[in-house]
């Protein structure tokens, strides 16, 4: 583990330009009616996830379908790897026809001693910059944590009752189709979205996970049909407990007294908070 410390400040820097086909490919996952997409329309906050992709060559994919460890990212000796939050801020528009630069730094390598063993913690900052610009449009913070394989004698961390009173909600039925596709559109081969054995016979959970970052993405999207005019200046978000295939979850959101923050959070069909978020308002 000692070892881990050396990726710190190792950084990458990737370029795409922006299409407007991934866009109009999440549009209809999300269950929006076919529109036209102007050349220059902005992305809408977290949909920048469906460029850059992880285009590993076949040979270099690890067991759990992710490329094998030791590239840009730490090569962190524990078989379970989970999204556990983000941080962004949107200072300037993205926009379709835009040439991109992604540049990724590894910001820390932490470990420590859980309830169920040990855990490694990987924070990597990404910044975009837009058609040659100095200053970034984009600042995420991804967090990512490394886990033990399940034994029989884990200790569950006991449940969070989910916030009540929402002035809005949504529920959606995480089915293999939509699970699929959101891994189709950000090219994820973690096998815990689609392969139900892997996922149950070797991960140890009941049933497939749906994506960090399609619920993140969910709890924008639930922002937006309720203020479709608001611009979003920062973004957070925490993972608290998995979400699986095998029933409904709801999405919630509460504009705040100050007409600025706005709490939203994912709750699974036992009323039990999933995700934790919160939105600001510029």
């Amino acid at each position: 583990m000692d070892d881990l410390s050396a990726w710190v400040g190792r950084s990458e820097t990737l370029h795409d330009t922006l299409t407007v086909t991934p866009m109009a490919a999440l549009r209809a996952t999300l269950d929006y009616a076919a529109a036209p997409i102007a050349p220059d329309s902005a992305l809408p906050p977290l949909w920048h996830w469906l460029y850059f992709l992880p285009l590993h060559r076949q040979s270099e994919i690890g067991a759990d379908g992710h490329a094998r460890r030791g590239g840009f990212l730490p090569p962190v000796p524990l078989p379970r790897r989970m999204w556990a939050g983000s941080q962004f801020e949107f200072r300037a528009p993205v926009r379709i026809g835009d040439r991109v630069a992604r540049t990724s730094t590894i910001a820390s390598v932490n470990s420590k001693q859980g309830r169920s063993g040990t855990l490694v913690f990987v924070k990597v900052r990404h910044e975009l910059r837009c058609n040659e610009a100095a200053e970034p449009a984009l600042v995420e913070f991804h967090d990512i944590v490394y886990r033990e394989a399940q034994r029989p004698d884990d200790i569950v961390p006991p449940p969070q009752a989910a916030p009540t009173g929402a002035a809005w909600q949504r529920e959606i039925v995480p089915d293999d189709v939509l699970l699929f596709r959101y891994s189709a559109l950000t090219f994820n081969g973690h096998r815990i979205h689609y392969d139900r054995r892997y996922v149950t016979e070797v991960e140890g959970y009941p049933g497939l996970i749906v994506h960090g970052p399609l619920i993140a993405t969910l709890l924008m999207d639930l922002l937006h049909r309720q203020l479709p005019e608001a611009q979003v200046a920062s973004f957070q978000f925490k993972a608290v407990r998995p979400t699986f295939d095998l029933h409904p979850f709801r999405l919630n959101g509460q504009l705040g007294d100050d007409g600025k923050t706005v709490r939203l959070w994912a709750q699974d069909h036992e009323g039990w908070l999933t995700m934790d978020a919160t939105a600001t308002l510029s």
